[in-house]
């Protein structure tokens, strides 16, 4: 039997534009979401989130199935538009009372609420009247939503998530053009960043000075991962996969956890780089009080001089040409449906690397998981693929734990299918399988299993 920690946290997590639905319903406005899946060309079989999972009517059908299986926690995150139609100005009092009643909902079976602040869905508006995370005013317009819903939630919630993948918005919403709001641009995404990072700063300040005191609650920020293996033992190779790891996962972390850009950073991006004022430095440095994870899979990375760069929009973990580096997989490796490898002591390594680098700090893996073909045969999915999937994930995370690394929880992604940005609803990666027709909602054999594990704090 591998067991976990006492208090370990066990949960999974969704999103609001992969599962509410009713984008015209409960006052809500407009988000850049909303205006790219509406968009020709751009999300798998034209797609759209207008419905999806539905979850906005059927909150308390949701929060059963939680209850059922045992769930200890649930990750989910806020619309902006739903609280300001506008991205700022007045609250929309309609959408305060949707998340009040989810939250009230998920205390009344004894789930902890986990909240994102922003996954992604910005409101339209912001992005039309100020160009979005361009704008270096949106850290304060940011700050002033938020504490609209500190004021509202957290006296019933105690774990914040400013940000989900900031790397994501930055790289494949204004880099590779992707996602929303769809630019391309070799720049952008350094500038969107940078205001993240101010506007994550700014929300936890206004958290920490008004709120966390009386509230007693923690507050962080939610990075993605992928490992990086040298492909070869080369010195060359090995400063070109600790170089994708400080592109990936340093631009982010480092500001918050040493005080600025990785050095490899500055000295390649250069002027596309921006600086951090000492203002913003004093406000970024230690503004997380946990390390929040995603992680889904590993590839080898090899020095590449320029033109040989990796320039997959999905795998870079970056501007490829400004980090010289080359990323393959090993055919050997088994792949989920999203093409990713299965290489689960990449987890491992990559708790390490976070643990020697910023100081052991207590980290959650915010999601893992994976997508799979699943069929529902006979009224049952059997998604035995999953379950070996999670399983050999969880047992390197145990083993990290073993080796002194402060892994507090474990989030699977996701609760139920749902709208898988690009893609549609072409992925299915929940342990809750949906029938997109009826928006019914059957367990998986995965959810089960997890079910299990929860129980016995092991598996």
């Amino acid at each position: 039997m591998i067991k976990f920690p006492k208090d370990f946290t066990w949960g999974t997590a969704t999103a609001s534009y992969q599962i509410e639905g009713a984008w015209l319903e409960g006052g809500k406005g407009l988000s850049i979401w909303d205006a790219f899946a509406h968009t020709p060309g751009k999300i798998v079989h034209g797609d759209t989130g207008d419905v999806t999972c539905d979850h906005f009517h059927r909150i308390k059908e949701d929060v059963a199935l939680m209850a059922g299986m045992g769930l200890k926690a649930y990750r989910f995150s806020i619309a902006w538009s739903r609280i300001l139609p506008a991205g700022r100005g007045r609250p929309n009092p309609e959408g305060i009372r949707f998340y009040s009643n989810l939250i009230d909902e998920l205390l009344a079976h004894e789930i902890v609420p986990w909240v994102t602040l922003y996954h992604w869905d910005l409101p339209l508006a912001l992005q039309l009247e100020l160009d979005g995370w361009l704008n270096p005013t949106m850290p304060e317009i940011f700050r002033d939503y938020t504490a609209i819903c500190f004021e509202s939630f957290g006296d019933r919630v105690k774990n914040w998530i400013t940000f989900n993948e900031p790397w994501v918005v930055s790289i494949l919403g204004y880099g590779q053009g992707v996602f929303a709001p769809g630019r391309v641009s070799k720049s952008e995404p350094y500038q969107v960043a940078h205001q993240i990072l101010r506007a994550h700063s700014q929300a936890v300040d206004v958290y920490r000075r008004k709120f966390q005191a009386k509230q007693n609650g923690t507050i962080g920020i939610t990075n993605n991962c992928d490992w990086r293996e040298p492909l070869t033992d080369s010195e060359k190779d090995r400063q070109a996969a600790q170089r994708a790891l400080e592109f990936f996962l340093g631009w982010f972390a480092d500001p918050i956890y040493r005080g600025d850009y990785p050095a490899v950073m500055r000295e390649r991006v250069a002027d596309r780089l921006p600086k951090f004022s000492d203002r913003d430095k004093a406000l970024i440095l230690g503004s997380s009080d946990f390390f929040g994870l995603n992680h889904y899979t590993t590839m080898y990375a090899a020095h590449s001089e320029g033109n040989d760069a990796d320039v997959n929009p999905y795998g870079n973990g970056g501007i490829s040409e400004d980090q010289d580096v080359h990323l393959s997989t090993d055919r050997l490796w088994s792949k989920t449906q999203m093409g990713w490898s299965i290489v689960p002591w990449g987890c491992r390594k990559l708790l390490h690397w976070i643990d020697e680098r910023y100081n052991h700090p207590d980290i959650v893996i915010t999601e893992n998981g994976c997508a799979y073909d699943d069929k529902l045969e006979q009224g049952k999915v059997h998604d035995q693929e999953r379950i070996n999937f999670l399983s050999a994930y969880l047992n390197e995370c145990r083993q990290a734990i073993e080796e002194g690394i402060s892994l507090k929880g474990y989030f699977l992604w996701s609760l139920m299918d749902n709208f898988e940005w690009a893609l549609g609803f072409s992925r299915r990666f929940g342990i809750h399988y949906v029938d997109l027709e009826t928006g019914k909602r059957i367990p998986k054999e995965s959810a089960q299993w997890y079910s299990n594990l929860i129980k016995n704090n092991g598996f």
